[in-house]
């Protein structure tokens, strides 16, 4: 399994929210481009998200996440505020592997397929869930939309992945929803990415047993110091956690 440490970037800082909840902000000190040198060479991927533009609806943090990007170099997945061509494309341009698209999978369709058509292996669809429906404009709003239904109707564009994040597990490191992302994972061949609620190494190697699950986002417990980023990475692989 693919690990995914994550930053979150709200007005310049890395941050974390709680149940995706921007009245509910904790701030880390690092600056998020050391961070993300930090972690160069060591785990493949980055998860990146512009906060601000997923609340505003556009990109918003476009020069930070640049810094971030360079800082990292490859294997960065850019989302938050990504609805349109032109701004996913720009962060293709400026050196992410992958954009990820939210509220534009369920409310411009045809966007997501160009897109993905132009650029294949390149579009990961954020499907954030609350109840099991999917959440929309940085999670301020509710569809009625299952996330089930969303995801059969993109089985054949040739995305990247699929980003799974339950909401109500998001930031509280209470433990991922292991049988919903088990269950989505089965019901697509489009790769499926945890999120939300992991806040042990115990939690990524849960997930890691499960082969239909290709990869895990890692971010509160990872800044708060639970577990250092090897010892994930030996978790994600299966193998026996180093020094935690």
């Amino acid at each position: 399994m693919d690990l995914y440490p994550a930053i979150d970037l709200l007005g310049g800082s890395a941050v974390r929210l709680r149940q995706g909840s921007y009245e509910d902000v904790t701030r880390y000190s690092i600056d998020p481009v050391e961070l993300a040198a930090g972690w160069r060479g060591r785990a493949g991927h980055l998860h990146v998200v512009d906060l601000e533009g997923a609340r505003e609806g556009f990109p918003v943090q476009r020069a930070l996440v640049r810094r971030v990007v360079e800082a990292f170099g490859r294997g960065v997945q850019v989302g938050g505020g990504v609805r349109t061509r032109v701004a996913a494309e720009a962060y293709l341009e400026l050196g992410a592997d992958r954009v990820v698209l939210g509220t534009a999978a369920l409310e411009d369709r045809e966007m997501v397929e160009q897109l993905s058509a132009a650029h294949p292996g390149r579009v990961v669809v954020a499907l954030d869930a609350r109840d099991g429906r999917v959440a929309t404009r940085g999670w301020l709003e509710q569809s009625a939309t299952l996330a089930t239904e969303l995801l059969a109707e993109l089985a054949a564009l040739p995305l990247a992945g699929v980003l799974y994040t339950d909401i109500a597990r998001d930031g509280m490191e209470q433990g991922p929803n292991v049988d919903a992302t088990v269950r989505l994972a089965r019901s697509t061949s489009i790769p499926v990415i945890a999120s939300g609620g992991v806040g042990s190494i115990e939690h990524v190697a849960r997930l890691a047993r499960h082969r239909e699950i290709a990869g895990a986002i890692v971010g509160r417990a990872l800044h708060e110091g639970r577990f250092t980023l090897d010892a994930a990475l030996a978790a994600a692989r299966g193998d026996a956690p180093v020094s935690v």
